[in-house]
């Protein structure tokens, strides 16, 4: 789409429908986490409990790339109005569950709306604002994911204590509407559609059973390492079978040609193993402080809060950066100053102080906030226009995969290393007791499990800098050596 050819107020129109579809579904993960207890409890749903986010989350996945083709060859709008739709629907769907499978069912329709719901606000933005312009706005629009992660956890509490969990769900349907009615009355595209558009069945088909597989595997690897070997050899042979279609189809899925970019290359990678990373910070900053310094569950998640303030603060200078130095040479130097922060929490001590974390936190937002922003409008820009939408789909992908993947990574790591510490009578049971009580002094030996819950956090840690390294040095073997304009 031609920027020029949109009057200034249609595109802060769109924008409006954009920051609102983008806070739906980023709100959706942090408020449904603070309603989960009282899901579980109600529809007695413990043994289903992780599908209620695996199965919004692989459906999302699944789906993302498919719309990010379709978006390129039918127009955005269709596609993202199609979306909003779904994951309205969905939303509709979870709340009125009257059990555990039927919630797992509506949020797989969820995670179906999501799926073009995420990339295409990249998209759009891509679409109707100029390179210069773009850097800023995606900024802006960024100011939807730091709502989210302030405002999602009150909102959840505020709604299970007065209410119930349902309300959880249903407080995005007006949201989606009100998306659904922005986009109908104020984007309107001039796109030339094709005649026929051929669908690649096949690659959606190998590229769904990998994905699927990845995901169950990499859940499976922790309590039956025999089938989670089994899926992941599955998904190695679905990969294989999927980049052989992609390469003989004559419209694929997802085109070889982006890939023939190194930068390009570098930018997905970077922003997959950077979502690694940031759910290894997401997920064990807070367990560390609750388990093992007693704070309360909201300052230890105020950490997290810390860390997506500055990611918000830090976005606002990404166009500024870019166009006074080279990306490779922003990303190395941030990337590093994570590193090293990261290096410290591998050999840290109970006396390591509180609001170190803080401060690691900090410098993850700010690096985060550069690096992931950047990654978005590199690989918008290092593609032809007809494949934006697709370039920005499997960057989402990415990110969901490096999120998911390193997610299963990391308990499989902190649970392997526990049990191989159990000694003096110490049993596994009872350190889960320590990790998961909330503030309380627990009855057992905590001279024993300290040291054992230290050293799994540990080793989760090494794992976390381990991604460091490789994305550090992944950035060096950038070829790219320009300022981009």
């Amino acid at each position: 789409m031609n920027q020029s050819t949109i009057g200034r107020h249609k595109r802060w129109v769109i924008m409006t429908a954009v920051f609102i579809a983008t806070f739906m579904t980023s709100v959706e993960v942090t408020i449904v986490t603070t309603a989960l207890p009282s899901i579980i409890s109600e529809l007695h749903g413990l043994a289903y409990q992780s599908w209620i986010m695996s199965a919004y989350l692989l459906t999302t996945a699944i789906t993302t790339p498919i719309y990010g083709k379709m978006a390129d060859a039918l127009g955005r709008r269709n596609v993202f109005q199609w979306g909003v739709i779904v994951f309205t629907i969905g939303s509709l769907l979870s709340g009125l569950s009257p059990s555990i499978l039927f919630l797992i069912l509506a949020r797989a329709i969820q995670g179906i709306g999501a799926g073009a719901v995420m990339p295409l606000t990249f998209t759009i933005i891509a679409d109707i604002f100029t390179f210069k312009e773009r850097a800023n706005v995606l900024a802006l629009n960024n100011t939807a994911w730091g709502l989210s992660a302030l405002v999602g956890p009150l909102i959840g509490g505020f709604l299970v204590d007065h209410l119930s969990w349902h309300w959880v769900f249903f407080v995005n349907v007006p949201l989606g509407l009100i998306v659904a009615v922005l986009v109908w009355l104020g984007y309107h595209e001039n796109i030339q559609l094709s005649s026929r558009l051929t669908i690649d069945w096949w690659g959606i088909l190998w590229l769904a059973i990998s994905l699927v597989t990845l995901l169950l595997g990499i859940q499976a690897l922790d309590t039956m390492p025999a089938i989670g070997i089994g899926l992941l050899l599955i998904t190695i042979i679905a990969v294989v079978l999927f980049i052989r279609q992609e390469k003989r189809f004559v419209d694929p899925l997802i085109s070889p040609k982006m890939f023939m970019s190194k930068t390009f290359n570098i930018q997905i990678m970077t922003a997959t193993i950077l979502s690694g990373v940031l759910i290894g910070y997401q997920m064990y900053f807070p367990i560390w402080l609750q388990s093992l310094y007693r704070v309360s569950a909201t300052t230890a998640g105020l950490v997290v809060t810390s860390s997506s303030i500055m990611w918000l603060a830090a976005s606002f200078l990404v166009g500024k950066l870019i166009n006074r130095y080279v990306p490779k040479q922003i990303a190395v130097a941030l990337i590093g100053v994570m590193l090293l922060s990261y290096l410290s929490l591998i050999f840290t001590s109970r006396t390591f102080p509180v609001w170190a974390f803080y401060v690691i936190a900090m410098i993850n937002g700010i690096g985060m906030g550069v690096v992931v922003s950047m990654n978005t409008i590199l690989s918008q820009h290092l593609v032809p226009n007809d494949m934006v939408g697709s370039a920005t789909s499997v960057l989402t992908l990415g990110r969901s995969l490096g999120q998911t993947v390193m997610a299963g990574v990391y308990g499989a790591i902190l649970n392997l290393v526990i049990r191989m510490q159990l000694h003096g009578g110490i049993t596994f049971s009872q350190v889960n007791n320590v990790i998961s009580s909330k503030g309380t002094t627990v009855a057992v030996n905590r001279s024993l499990i300290d040291p054992i819950i230290l050293t799994a956090l540990h080793m989760v840690f090494v794992g976390v800098v381990t991604m460091l390294v490789v994305v550090f040095v992944i950035n060096l073997l950038d070829p790219n050596h320009k300022v981009i304009r």
